[in-house]
């Protein structure tokens, strides 16, 4: 059975290949800013990396012409916030597209694998 969409096509949950993620809709506020958060479009994953026992989640945002036109290509810090949560990132790396790389460390924006069903059901 195929998940309902919202109205960009995105389910908003873990994409079928990748069960850490999210993709669609999402707030982005910019640290040290004033303007309002802006609504974006997001595609995140994420994994465990046992070397320093943190989880890693990264990503791109879509292209945004307030992004664009507040960031210029610099890098930034922005709290993004999903229908599942919330986390600090560090914006870079505009890509050929206009796609910012948004990343972060520890709990991520989104729900992770088997452990958070435990948590929730807890």
């Amino acid at each position: 059975m195929t998940p309902p969409t919202d109205e960009h096509g995105h389910a908003g949950e873990p994409t079928q290949d990748d069960e850490d993620g999210y993709r669609g809709p999402a707030s982005l506020r910019l640290e040290n800013r004033d303007a309002e958060p802006l609504e974006v479009e997001v595609t995140l994953r994420g994994h465990f990396e046992p070397l320093d026992g943190r989880y890693h989640w990264y990503g791109r945002v879509a292209v945004h012409a307030g992004l664009e036109s507040a960031l210029g290509g610099k890098k930034a810090t922005g709290l993004l916030t999903t229908p599942h949560g919330e986390a600090v990132g560090e914006l870079s790396d505009v890509d050929p597209w206009g796609r910012y790389r948004i990343v972060g460390t520890s709990t991520p924006p989104f729900a992770v694998g088997a452990g958070d069903e435990l948590a929730e059901t807890a």
